[in-house]
């Protein structure tokens, strides 16, 4: 399994991103089985602002409902007691600021989930000491 953070989204959704090529490569890795590929509804909450800021409406459109049609991925809820462990998470890495508040729920959940792959360009998922797995690891 893999857990999709907005960063692997809009590399996936963008061909001029420098990497498309890689995101793609690991969707198509983990994306032939349902429930294989994990994102949560503020992943995608991050992802479509971004995304119909950088690409036309209507590609945007369609990549977005692609995302929420999709049969392969699964869509986890950031749900009351989630938000709380992203929170105590929060309070935990007071030292590492610039992790978003969405990056800490997707660690929540993967912890919950015991997942360690992440498609991600961020290094706070790997420095944070929760056994997390950066792809494409650089």
């Amino acid at each position: 399994m893999v857990f999709v953070d907005t960063w692997g989204w809009l590399a996936l959704a963008d061909p001029e991103d420098h990497f498309h090529g890689e995101a793609a490569e690991c969707y198509r890795a983990f994306g032939n089985q349902a429930g294989r590929v994990v994102t949560s509804n503020f992943v995608l909450d991050e992802t479509f602002t971004l995304l119909f800021r950088r690409r036309p409406h209507q590609e945007a459109m369609r990549f977005s409902s692609g995302l929420l049609e999709s049969p392969f991925i699964r869509v986890e809820t950031v749900t009351d007691v989630r938000f709380k462990k992203a929170y105590d998470l929060r309070k935990k890495f007071f030292d590492k600021p610039r992790i978003s508040f969405t990056d800490l729920s997707s660690m929540a959940i993967m912890s919950e989930l015991k997942m360690t792959d992440i498609l991600t360009g961020d290094d706070h998922f790997t420095q944070v000491g929760l056994g997390f797995r950066r792809i494409p690891a650089r």
